[in-house]
């Protein structure tokens, strides 16, 4: 992608990332008042605000039904493909997992999209159980990274069902592979949220290219109980440099 594109995806992440916390902010005012699809509703008005869209090139919301944006809480966190529904959406309460996934763009047509994942936990102790595979997310995250990082200091550019290994390898270590149950990462677009760039999957035998910005979001899920996601974006640039530009999540959000 040319620079300017790049710097639109900059921007786009700075403003996704002050949209995500006002939406924790106003979880936090309205605990037992407020709905995971209210909350949804807030983030996409706050889009229209910043000059923001999350649509498809056709104009059209990639789910008909239920606008693009994920807010789950709980159980429902459990499911990496879950939508509010307006109707019976949970309400937020005291001691609740909050899971809040968001993708958006610059409007324009020289804007890639932003993708991020962030975790919170309404109370004041995160549930051993939570934190601990909140741990194990953040690490494969992280290994993911390094692996990435450490290829590039030799000028080479990884093969995305790799770094997909590195990720799937480190949980297998605890016996924790079969609940990660999607892609390490993929392309970022300027139509949709998933480039056609690559994915960085078991199947994928592309490899990163430079100035094309990706994600990195491993998780975990344990149907009917929780899931812990945590999803960042970055880019190698021409000097074989991984640069990451949206914020690293290192601790569950307590609010």
């Amino acid at each position: 992608m040319t620079e300017d594109k790049i710097q639109n995806h900059k921007i786009a992440a700075k403003k996704l990332e002050a949209i995500k916390d006002r939406a924790f902010e106003l979880i936090k005012k309205n605990l037992g008042r407020i709905s995971e699809y209210d909350v949804q509703e807030f983030i996409l008005s706050e889009y229209k605000k910043e000059g923001m869209v999350t649509l498809r090139s056709d104009k059209k919301y990639i789910a008909e039904k239920h606008p693009p944006q994920i807010v789950a809480v709980n159980e429902n966190t459990a499911n990496p493909h879950y939508f509010p529904p307006k109707r019976e959406s949970k309400i937020i309460k005291k001691n609740d997992l909050i899971l809040v996934d968001v993708w958006s763009r610059l409007k324009g047509e020289n804007s890639p999209f932003t993708d991020i994942t962030w975790m919170a936990y309404s109370g004041e102790q995160v549930p051993k159980e939570i934190q601990e595979t909140f741990d194990r997310v953040i690490k494969a995250r992280d290994t993911a990274l390094e692996f990435i990082k450490s290829n590039l200091k030799r000028k080479k550019l990884p093969k995305t069902k790799d770094i997909d290994k590195i990720t799937r390898d480190y949980f297998k270590r605890f016996g924790l592979d079969k609940y990660f149950i999607h892609m390490t990462g993929h392309s970022l677009g300027l139509h949709i949220c998933h480039g056609k760039y690559f994915r960085l999957g078991r199947t994928s035998d592309a490899r990163l290219r430079p100035d094309i910005p990706f994600t990195i979001e491993p998780g975990l899920y344990f149907k009917n109980k929780f899931g812990i996601r945590s999803e960042i974006n970055c880019y190698v640039n021409k000097d074989y440099k991984l640069i990451i530009t949206t914020e690293v999540q290192r601790k569950i959000i307590k609010i």
